[in-house]
């Protein structure tokens, strides 16, 4: 039995807020900055060169890459064979605390979602946890702003809709949504599951490194052709036109009902952020 310290969660989930408020992933960055090489509009290829710039000077600042430093979002793969020595859930509250009061993070959360009232720290964070094997914890913090979120849909299909039913769904939801997402986008799409479990799946798929494919080549084919329909649409960079919409899709999938067919479409904005740490 490996002991974890709620202070090392503490001080783990701080870090990550801050470093995934300040820097994209590398193959994410990588995507923004390579996109204007296939963007045709000259307005769209400006734009995606501004978004780059915009990365630089956060860099070169130590400041956030969007000033809607999101909700925080906390993926947690807890080994079985981990003791945790305090209050796990409290501890990553906390963290989340100290990463957005301390990192000068803006502050978005608010107490009740009818009444408001800003919590001023940034708290309480949307925690998933998922026991694992082994004796290691690992902790992802995703910040999640929602001019994207707001976009995000679900639908409740049946098992009689083909896959260009998904497609046309996932596509008219980007189409819908238009500039304010601030395209291009990065897309999750959870397929199966019930009606939570699709949402899920959805806002996981956003954490999957934008390089790696599906496992199965069915979806990894379903993701291809999700990204060219996407990218059809011709909302372009920031909604002003052009070919590039969307600079990613991941699925994830799960088992569900002979009844059904949930899919859910977890819209993230090209500063799709997040950052994990093992500890």
């Amino acid at each position: 039995m490996r002991r974890i310290s709620a202070e090392e969660i503490s001080a783990a989930v701080a870090k990550l807020c801050v470093e995934a408020n300040r820097q994209l992933p590398g193959s994410l960055e990588k995507r923004v900055r390579e996109s204007a090489a296939g963007e045709t509009s000259p307005l769209g290829k400006a734009i995606l060169g501004d978004l780059a710039e915009n990365l630089d000077a956060a860099r070169e600042m130590g400041v956030p890459i969007c000033q809607d430093t999101g909700m925080a979002v906390v993926f947690a793969e807890v080994g079985q064979e981990v003791y945790i020595e305090g209050a796990f859930e409290e501890a990553v509250h906390e963290g989340v605390r100290r990463g957005y009061v301390g990192g000068l993070l803006r502050c978005s959360v608010v107490a009740d979602p009818l009444r408001r009232g800003n919590t001023g720290d940034n708290t309480p964070a949307v925690l998933h946890t998922r026991l694992v094997p082994g004796d290691k914890l690992t902790l992802t913090v995703a910040p999640k702003g929602f001019g994207s979120e707001n976009m995000s849909r679900l639908r409740m299909l049946t098992p009689a809709a083909s896959p260009e039913d998904i497609v046309g769904f996932v596509a008219e939801t980007v189409k819908t949504a238009g500039a304010n997402p601030c395209p291009p986008v990065v897309l999750g799409v959870g397929i199966g599951g019930d009606f939570e479990m699709c949402a899920y799946l959805a806002k996981k798929a956003l954490c999957r490194d934008v390089d790696v494919r599906h496992s199965d080549p069915y979806y990894a084919e379903l993701e291809r052709r999700m990204l060219e329909e996407v990218n059809e649409t011709g909302v372009g960079p920031q909604g002003f036109g052009g070919e590039v919409t969307a600079l990613c899709v991941n699925i994830e999938t799960y088992p569900t009902h002979i009844a059904g067919l949930p899919v859910a479409v977890n819209v993230g904005c090209h500063v799709t952020r997040h950052q994990s740490m093992t500890l």
